[in-house]
């Protein structure tokens, strides 16, 4: 996306394609979209296409619903040593959905934990 509005600049600005690719290539390296998928977008933008992808039809997600949230957020009261895997095979949900409810719905962060060697103090200091 980010890509694309730096095309969309670009192409405003009156530039190539090419030098637009060129540009992309020097800020983005190897993440760089390729020159054909910048001609194909300055196409668009001729044709009065704007940056935003078009809506898409599908299946609309299912797995992540307030009874969801609600069922993740009190298995992880009532123990906060559970799995991913664990609460998605309970919940019969994939680990993407869970881990979105945990990080996304219920703004749940994992603690890391680190630990220090002891020192130990020779007998003859």
């Amino acid at each position: 996306m980010e890509q694309r509005v730096n095309i969309r600049f670009c192409f405003k600005l009156g530039k190539t394609a090419t030098k637009t690719h060129e540009m992309l290539a020097k800020v983005y390296c190897v993440e760089a979209v390729s020159k054909k998928c910048v001609f194909e977008w300055f196409k668009r933008f001729r044709d009065g296409k704007d940056v935003e992808d078009e809506p898409r039809s599908g299946r609309p997600p299912t797995s992540i619903t307030p009874d969801n949230i609600e069922r993740v957020r009190r298995m992880l009261a009532d123990d906060r040593r559970l799995s991913l895997r664990m609460m998605a095979e309970e919940l019969k949900i994939s680990l993407d959905s869970v881990s979105n409810i945990i990080c996304e719905h219920l703004q749940k962060r994992k603690k890391k934990v680190y630990t220090f060697p002891t020192l130990r103090r020779s007998s003859n200091v």
